[in-house]
């Protein structure tokens, strides 16, 4: 399996995580707690299969062009 693959099933996990979490996410605030971070780690999942479809030549040159740092939104 190649990283594309098995970043596509770990997304696919996180998806069925919070599918079942989110019955119980407003009785506790474990499972609340849990829900939030399920999804932060689903949109870092995301962001990492989305930079592996990025030409490296290209994105090299933007970030030596670009001095922005890396915000919680820009994972979605």
């Amino acid at each position: 399996m190649n990283n594309k693959e098995i970043l596509k099933k770990r997304i696919q996990q996180k998806e069925l995580q919070i599918k079942k979490l989110q019955t119980h996410q407003t009785s506790s605030d474990v499972c609340n707690e849990l829900y939030n971070t399920l999804i932060i780690q689903k949109a870092i999942l995301k962001k990492e299969l989305d930079e592996l479809d990025k030409n490296p030549l290209v994105e090299g040159v933007k970030r030596v062009f670009s001095k922005r740092e890396k915000r919680i939104c820009d994972y979605w």
